[in-house]
């Protein structure tokens, strides 16, 4: 009996797997080999169901003789280690980011005679299409509570963006571009008490409480689906600080990141051209500690944001609170800086390093714009927080077609900055009927 290979996902099955495995066991003893975890994630979402839920599920269906794990996108290494006589997939792998997959498929076949069957790709079906359907339903809190948690087992880097409401939220939830064989998009979201003061046109003084920004949260979380990261400045008092760790984790908040400052609240990008001071490593150590114990779960995480290299305390200082804080119980560390390179930040880095980088480093940024994500990831940085550019790109836009409005004493030529009414609609489920 001929051996045919059949590659899956496998996240949502539908009539359309059935097909292929169908016509897959006309020819031979099917093998399928499901992408792991990890694979998935590098070139889409993080799977809805793991890897051995979805081998259960495969392994039950009539016509497949075995399931193998499939690490990575790429069919090759199974496929010279199985040499089967045969692989089978739907045609719609024939255009897009699937083609250079196909190719690859096609070469190595090649090498021992092996045949490709591409039966008609079944219409009107897609995976991506019905799990977008399921996800507007909404994520339980803790469901997507884990998400970041998950996030961190399956890709060496976590990229965020920031999200002042729900409309900016929606954007972040939707958008993704190609590249290569892959869709780059956002993983999760920041909440910062920057752009949410700035959005509400305040100052980001500690202005806007958190009884406000709880309702934000809110908001956004109520039409989303992806994990949520929010800014808590420096926590507060750490006997507050324990409930706002409840209501934050009873939301499905993933992580709640804390500055080590005190006194005033002032933007770190300020520097030291104001005045702003550091707190304790043991007094904010113990804050860490307090606030772990309140958790319920152990999905939720506290990350401490160290502000030694915007605040001049040196590297030593930096590395020193990196310790204590792991210690007192810390989820994370994010790592801060104000210089126009990433030299400080790679230093820092390399320093983590030596230390076994016992935890998630995150990094902004914000200052060190030019930097790659990929130089990032090679130090070892894990997750990246773009903190506030959709705040500082809606107001340009807004601005001009304002502006534009009053020169003009009409409204036609501000389309040309105005995206159509229909695509707004589009980033809002159910608005457009």
């Amino acid at each position: 009996m001929k051996q045919v290979y059949v590659g899956m996902c496998a996240d949502l099955i539908h009539h359309g797997h059935i097909n292929i495995i169908r016509e897959a066991r006309k020819l031979g003893e099917v093998t399928v080999g499901l992408l792991a975890d990890k694979a998935i994630a590098s070139y889409k979402r993080v799977p809805l169901l793991s890897y051995e839920q979805r081998k259960q599920i495969i392994e039950n269906i009539q016509g497949v003789a075995r399931v193998v794990p499939q690490e990575t996108l790429d069919y090759v290494p199974n496929l010279r280690a199985l040499k089967p006589d045969i692989v089978v997939h739907g045609t719609d792998w024939r255009e897009g980011v699937q083609r250079e997959t196909r190719a690859r498929v096609m070469a190595a076949l090649k090498e021992w005679g092996g045949e490709l069957v591409e039966p008609e790709y079944t219409p009107d079906v897609s995976s991506t299409a019905l799990i977008r359907e399921v996800l507007q339903v909404g994520s339980a809190p803790d469901v997507r509570r884990r998400k970041l948690r998950r996030l961190l087992d399956l890709k060496p880097l976590v990229r965020v963006l920031e999200v002042h409401n729900g409309l900016t939220a929606r954007l972040v939830e939707q958008v993704s571009v190609g590249e290569g064989t892959a869709a780059r998009s956002f993983d999760a979201m920041w909440e910062s008490s920057l752009t949410d003061s700035a959005s509400k046109g305040k100052p980001d003084t500690g202005v806007v409480d958190f009884t406000s920004r709880l309702q934000t949260i809110e908001q956004i979380l109520d039409v989303t689906t992806k994990p949520m990261l929010v800014d808590a400045d420096n926590g507060g008092f750490a006997e507050h600080f324990v409930y706002l760790v409840r209501t934050l984790e009873r939301q499905g908040v993933s992580a709640v990141v804390i500055e080590d400052k005190t006194g005033p609240k002032r933007n770190s990008l300020l520097g030291t051209d104001v005045a702003q001071e550091q707190e304790s490593a043991e007094m904010f150590a113990g804050k860490i500690t307090a606030g772990k114990r309140a958790q319920a779960t152990d999905d939720f995480m506290i990350i401490a944001r160290i502000e030694s290299l915007i605040l001049k305390k040196g590297m030593e200082d930096a590395l020193r609170r990196a310790r204590a804080y792991l210690e007192a119980g810390a989820d994370g560390l994010l790592i801060h800086s104000k210089e126009k390179t990433p030299d400080e930040i790679l230093r820092f880095c390399e320093g983590y390093r030596a230390m076994g980088a016992p935890a998630p480093l995150a990094v902004v940024p914000t200052t060190y714009a030019d930097t790659p994500e990929d130089r990032l990831a090679e130090a070892g940085v894990r997750i990246v927080i773009y903190a506030n550019h959709l705040l500082r790109a809606a107001y340009p836009a807004m601005r001009k077609a304002a502006e534009s409005i009053l020169r003009h004493h009409r409204c036609r030529e501000a389309d040309e900055v105005c995206m159509p009414i229909k695509q707004v609609l589009t980033l809002i489920p159910g608005a457009e009927g």
